[in-house]
């Protein structure tokens, strides 16, 4: 497993701009609230995507040329779906058995402990991107991201594998997309010495991940989305590239 791994390369952003633009425009907050219901297509500069309990959250959508993909940025959710969310994710992965929690950096950061702690877990184990001085190059690999240009180190602490020996650890995300950062987390924790009993995400976006991702280690989520095809008027769901990972319930 490597820098990028095997995992589809994405082209070159085009609509983050404009949803700036429109946000602006509109005073829009996305991520602040779940609306009552989601809407249909064609979808412009948005979509309000189903949630475990029927409710919607609206999302922008990334314009990424012949698809659109749902963006979410996890330090920029309100307390309460960030809660309601992390809840979720707990409720898809609880049937695992998890034993410890294991967040990847750095918006995994934001659902890591809240899923622990809804578990009934004590602690959890954080990876991270910042070396401290009795870090040891044996527990790092190098890792990119979809939306994070350059690559860089991710890091454990080796004062913490006492936490994840022997034990049964979920690894978490804030959201799979092309699947790289997960598979560094995995490839992170193979140092360690340890397989994880499954990856739990916020969102699985897409399937690009899937033709990259292990058979042996499954994903759950607290919503899957679908990547969106150009339609006359805008955006539609193309449902054939929701993937097919453990949900609540």
């Amino acid at each position: 497993m490597g820098r990028a791994g095997e995992c589809p390369n994405l082209p070159p952003l085009r609509g983050w701009t404009t949803i700036t633009r429109y946000a602006k425009r509109h005073r829009m907050e996305f991520w602040q609230k779940f609306e009552p219901v989601p809407d249909a297509p064609p979808h412009g500069e948005s979509i309000a995507l189903p949630m475990p309990d029927g409710s919607a959250l609206r999302l922008p959508l990334r314009d990424y040329g012949e698809v659109a993909v749902t963006g979410m940025i996890a330090n920029q959710l309100s307390f309460p779906v960030l809660r309601r969310m992390a809840g979720w994710m707990a409720d898809a992965a609880r049937p695992l058995g998890a034993e410890v929690v294991c967040g990847l950096p750095t918006l995994g950061h934001a659902f890591a402990p809240l899923v622990a702690e809804a578990l009934g877990h004590p602690n959890w184990v954080a990876a991270g991107y910042s070396r401290k001085r009795w870090y040891e190059e044996a527990l790092s690999v190098p890792v990119s991201s979809s939306t994070t240009p350059g690559e860089r180190h991710m890091w454990l602490d080796p004062l913490v594998l006492s936490r994840l020996e022997g034990r049964r650890v979920l690894l978490v995300d804030d959201v799979i997309s092309t699947g790289t950062s997960a598979l560094a987390g995995l490839a992170l924790l193979q140092r360690a010495g340890v397989r994880p009993v499954a990856l739990c995400v916020a969102m699985a976006q897409g399937d690009r991940w899937l033709g990259c991702w292990p058979a042996d280690v499954p994903v759950c989520a607290a919503f899957a989305a679908p990547l969106l095809r150009r339609v006359p008027g805008g955006w539609a769901p193309d449902f054939a590239t929701r993937a097919e990972v453990a949900l609540p319930g």
